[in-house]
């Protein structure tokens, strides 16, 4: 499979990368071109588009020819950047491509999802600051989950949970709603987060869901293992 990584300068984009050269996938890249030396490591194994990652004609040109998008919806600016780049994948990627993309559990997908005063509190609160320091924009986020949503295209939208670095404990158990018991431990490593994107890619389960994932060796995790809540 030829894949495009969307951001793929990242913590994320770079675990993602790594996941699917491992796979024997060919890698397209697109970052900023600022970010570029970032990716030195894979530089003689992977193509590199530089560019925004909602810099549409930079996304066409990355994503042609390509059976699976992994898209790293950043927050970055006061400028719609997730929803640009959302838009600018669902507009190039190739008629039938597999299209994962990432955010937070605060993206919600139908009113199952259950969130806590305290957790919708500190979104409010933390989105509020982003915007007036105009550094993070949350909210568009939403924006851009609406347009996958409404899409009609083969897409998954994985939402993680609280991110810490570390060795691999392996793919991330999933549940369909936020508030699902298996969820309550609130942690997943950053590189099982993108294994999970990749393993995404070949996983028609996954089509049309937006998983809400947990690590796999978490309490929540481990308490409820083999219930039909969690999915490894």
């Amino acid at each position: 499979m030829k894949v495009c990584v969307i951001g793929a300068s990242g913590k994320l984009g770079r675990y993602m990368v790594r996941h699917a050269l491992d796979r024997g996938y060919e890698v397209v890249g697109v970052c900023r071109e600022r970010s570029v030396p970032k990716l030195a490591d894979f530089a003689d194994r992977i193509t590199v588009v530089p560019g925004d990652t909602d810099d549409r004609e930079a996304v066409r040109r990355a994503v042609a020819g390509c059976g699976g998008v992994l898209t790293v919806l950043a927050p970055w600016g006061v400028r719609q950047y997730s929803s640009g780049t959302a838009q600018a994948v669902l507009d190039h990627a190739e008629p039938g491509a597999r299209l994962v993309f990432s955010c937070g559990w605060h993206v919600p997908r139908d009113d199952r999802d259950r969130y806590t005063r305290l957790f919708r509190a500190t979104v409010r609160v933390t989105a509020w600051l982003a915007r007036l320091v105009r550094a993070v924009e949350i909210d568009d986020q939403l924006e851009a989950a609406r347009r996958i949503y409404a899409s009609g295209l083969r897409w998954t939208l994985v939402r993680g949970s609280d991110l810490k670095e570390g060795e691999s404990r392996g793919l991330p158990v999933w549940s369909r709603h936020v508030g699902d018991p298996v969820l309550a431990s609130n942690r997943t490593r950053r590189v099982d987060f993108a294994l999970f994107m990749v393993e995404a890619l070949t996983d028609d389960a996954l089509v049309g869901e937006a998983p809400a994932i947990v690590g796999r060796d978490t309490p929540s995790a481990l308490a409820h293992a083999g219930e039909a809540g969690g999915r490894a």
